[in-house]
């Protein structure tokens, strides 16, 4: 599958996708807890805040590259770990991962991935040539150390460069549209990979994932006995939190209510990443996801505290509506709306990117 219509904002990409997906398969990938209030907050929020632009300042051709946790990336945009790929096109992570290595930015290998780490880093490897692929692997910590000892060390051993650990999910939210659809399994001939023979179990078997309440802190420290990889916490919205991740050692956080599909009511991201920056006060870097799905987005985030952001749906969505091809005009798009929106705003490369360019509701003044 290729794209092939002419698709202009990643909007279109959903509608797009909405056209080729199983219904279904749709749901589970539109879809967020109950009512869905943070799933349209995450992109509403970011429509209320303004760019005020700063003029006459000789500025250079946007350069966007950025480099976080020892990774170059080409701009400040990164995949964000999505599961479940193969529903959305036969080819799945194969397919991002080719993408995402022709456009040089930062993929995170979902640990619910349907294709092996091992197999992904490979064709990443197919695209690169001899350099390393640039990737890092989304982890669930689980009350079983030695299966997260395991996932850890397959990580590893596959190149991932940095280790995303998904802290908002003591337990699964509850998602409406699939229980009105029955959809909580995958068919029959599609698995999450990188559990298959891990933690003591034979070859063929596929272990489950458990999410506790009883994953602490705690668990973080072991985690950091078990690798020298820079650790990621995916999930923090609450300054006590950010705090508190740094004083744990953790080497950033990513802001992110887990795209609407946790706790419903949560506060969008980009509403609550300046109290969160200023919890963490320059000392680690700051990744955020939810909502993001234009170039003046990734602007307002960075303006804002961000370092980074990442995409999750609209990968997707370009997967589904393209193969590798949908997902690397995503990225295209995100590219070149960024440049656009940096020359726009007189500034040349991320870093001069300042509070002072957005306008926050109501605020009076920059």
């Amino acid at each position: 599958m290729t794209l092939d219509l002419p698709l202009f904002n990643l909007r279109e990409f959903e509608q797009a996708a909405r056209d080729r997906l199983d219904p279904v398969h749709h749901d589970y990938f539109a879809g967020g807890a109950q009512d869905e209030h943070t799933v349209r907050a995450n992109e509403s929020a970011f429509a209320a805040i303004n760019l005020v632009p700063r003029i006459l300042r000789g500025a250079q051709p946007p350069a966007l590259e950025v480099g976080l946790l020892g990774c170059q990336s080409a701009m400040p945009v990164l995949m964000a770990p999505t599961a479940f790929h193969r529903l959305a096109h036969p080819e799945a992570e194969l397919a991002t991962v080719r993408a995402a290595a022709r456009a040089e930015v930062i993929m995170t290998v979902a640990m619910l991935s349907t294709v092996a780490v091992e197999r992904i880093a490979e064709e990443a490897r197919g695209v690169l040539g001899d350099a390393d692929p640039k990737l890092w692997f989304q982890l669930y910590p689980q009350p079983d150390q030695e299966f997260t000892r395991a996932l850890v060390q397959r990580a590893e051993s596959a190149g991932c460069r940095a280790l995303v650990v998904t802290v908002d999910s003591a337990a699964l939210g509850r998602h409406e549209r699939n229980d009105r659809n029955d959809f909580h399994q995958l068919p029959e001939d599609i698995q999450c990979e990188n559990l298959r023979g891990l933690g003591g179990s034979d070859s063929g078997n596929v272990r489950r994932v458990t999410l506790s309440p009883e994953v602490s802190w705690r668990h973080i420290e072991l985690l950091r006995e078990m690798t020298r990889l820079p650790i990621v916490l995916k999930g923090v919205l609450h300054p006590a939190d950010a705090r508190l991740a740094v004083d744990n050692g953790a080497d950033a956080i990513l802001v992110s209510n887990h795209g609407g599909r946790q706790l419903d009511t949560t506060p969008a991201t980009i509403a609550q990443l300046p109290v969160l920056a200023d919890a963490v006060g320059g000392r680690i870097p700051i990744l955020l996801d939810g909502g993001v799905r234009r170039g003046t987005d990734v602007v307002k985030a960075l303006a804002l505290g961000a370092d980074a952001v990442a995409l999750g749906r609209p990968i997707v969505w370009g997967l589904a509506a393209g193969g590798e091809d949908g997902v690397a005009k995503v990225l295209d798009l995100m590219r070149f709306e960024l440049d656009n929106a940096l020359t726009l705003c007189g500034v040349s490369t991320p870093k001069e990117i300042t509070r002072d360019l957005v306008l926050l509701p109501g605020q009076a003044s920059c």
